[in-house]
C-alpha cells in the first residue's frame, strides 16, 4: 500500500486576470462547471453553496471515448464536497470525496488554491492533499494543469 498521506500533487499557473474575477469564478456554480472539469471531461452541478462549512456536489462525465473508468460508474466521477475556507481574493481550501465502491478512492482529499498576485496576473496555486491511492499522481497532476488552463481560459 501506498502512503498517500504525506504525497502532495500540486499545480501553478498564472493568470491574466483580477483576483477578484478569479475568485468569483469559484463561487459561481455556472462558471465552475465550465472550467474545473479537466479536458475530456464535462461538468454537472448536483448542489452548490458556496459558503464556508457548506457542501457542493459536482458530477464529472467522461466525453473522451479513450480514457480510464470512472470513480464512481463506468463514465463518471462524482464527487461530494466542503468548502473549509474561503478567504475573499486569496484562497478556497475544499474537502473532497470520491462516491465510489472502490476503496482506493477512499479518503477525504484537501485541497487548496492560493491566489497571489505576481506582475504577469495572479499566480493560482493548487495543492492536495490525501490523494486517494488510486489516481495516479502524474496523471492527477495532469488533471490539474488541465484545469487551471480551463479557468484561463475562462477569464483571459
Amino acid at each position: 500500500m501506498i502512503d498517500n498521506v504525506n504525497r502532495k500533487d500540486s499545480a501553478a499557473r498564472i493568470i491574466r486576470a483580477s483576483a477578484q474575477a478569479i475568485y468569483a469564478a469559484f463561487l459561481d456554480p455556472q462558471a465552475l462547471v465550465k472550467w474545473l472539469p479537466p479536458e475530456g471531461m464535462m461538468g454537472h452541478i448536483d448542489e452548490f453553496n458556496a459558503r464556508e462549512g457548506e457542501a457542493f456536489r459536482m458530477t464529472l462525465t467522461y466525453v473522451d471515448t479513450n480514457h480510464s473508468t470512472g470513480k464512481t460508474s463506468e463514465d463518471t466521477d462524482v464527487i461530494q464536497g466542503r468548502f473549509l475556507e474561503l478567504v475573499q481574493y486569496k484562497r478556497i481550501v475544499q474537502r473532497i470525496e470520491f462516491e465510489s465502491e472502490d476503496p482506493s478512492y477512499a479518503g477525504a482529499m484537501i485541497m487548496t488554491w492560493n491566489l497571489k498576485t505576481v506582475s504577469e496576473g495572479i499566480k493560482v496555486t493548487i495543492d492536495c492533499e490525501n490523494v486517494p491511492e488510486g489516481i495516479g499522481q502524474d496523471e492527477h497532476e495532469e488533471g490539474l494543469r488541465s484545469t487551471l488552463a480551463g479557468l484561463a481560459a475562462l477569464l483571459e
